[in-house]
């Protein structure tokens, strides 16, 4: 039998590593209510600083007043204006409105990007978040590919695949994600998430309750969004998912490929099937 590579060998051990978290995860995330940002970007600014990523931003698009426009490789966190022409439920003065909508990895529960990670640079943590590891990433970009929100970004200096950690350093020392703690406002909330979804879900009834009863949660649980068995940074919002630029009904691509080839294999069997029981019965015809 082939003894394994070094590269092989690490690769089992992590999957191995994988299933062990599994057993013995404390589940953090992020809760993020958009009727609470104020657009005022603290937290793109405490991301940069905290995990040292390259400024950017700087060049003026001419299409919003947002200058970072998406996640990308540097830009971990970011703030989305948007301009609608529809007036808020509670708003007098014309049909116009601002939303605004920080933006980060969501932290799936059935995660795209490591699913088809070959070299095991991508885990889930013990606080079930999914982090690259850099110094085992071999820039494939098989992650930005397989993401279903085009959150995971290859560095053009490098090729290595960067994005949110959740600020995996700060919270095995029991602190607070950098984002979480600028917040202003407490649009981002982090925490544990069965007791963030139990605020999130009174949050949406106050709401309903003050007139606003296009409040609602994406994200928050398997049951509402299957296709990536739920997101451990999830959100609410007051309008379609593609006002904040997210997919209606995200699905995580390896998830679709092993149905579509178990699909493929029991046709394949069955034509197999098929053609064995010609043979035979061509034999006996003769």
């Amino acid at each position: 039998m082939r003894a394994l590579t070094a590269a092989e060998a690490h690769h089992v051990e992590m999957r191995a590593a994988r299933d062990d978290t599994a057993n013995r995860t404390v589940r953090r995330g992020f809760f993020t209510d958009t009727t609470l940002c104020i657009g005022c970007k603290a937290c793109e600014v405490a991301c940069k600083q905290w995990n040292q990523l390259p400024d950017d931003g700087f060049v003026f698009t001419g299409m919003s007043y947002d200058n970072t426009v998406a996640l990308g490789a540097s830009t971990w966190r970011h703030v989305a204006f948007i301009e609608r022409p529809v007036a808020l439920s509670t708003q007098d003065g014309g049909a116009f409105s601002w939303l605004f909508s920080s933006d980060v990895c969501k932290h799936c529960a059935r995660a795209g990007c490591l699913e088809s990670c070959p070299t095991g640079a991508i885990i889930r943590t013990e606080f079930d978040s999914v982090y690259v590891q850099p110094d085992i990433c071999n820039g494939c970009g098989y992650c930005v590919i397989n993401c279903p929100f085009g959150v995971i970004d290859r560095s053009p200096d490098d090729g290595r695949a960067w994005k949110c950690t959740l600020c995996y350093d700060r919270m095995k020392f029991d602190m607070e994600p950098a984002c979480a703690k600028a917040c202003p406002t407490d649009s981002i909330q982090y925490g544990d998430l069965d007791e963030l979804l139990n605020a999130a879900q009174r949050r949406v009834a106050k709401l309903h309750e003050n007139g606003m009863q296009e409040a609602y949660l994406y994200g928050a649980d398997a049951a509402s969004q299957p296709g990536t068995e739920g997101l451990n940074a999830f959100f609410l919002l007051v309008d379609r998912p593609e006002v904040y630029n997210l997919p209606p009904n995200p699905v995580v691509p390896t998830k679709t490929v092993r149905e579509t080839w178990r699909s493929f294999a029991w046709t394949v069997a069955g034509l197999a099937a098929v053609a064995v029981g010609s043979v035979f019965s061509a034999k006996g015809v003769r």
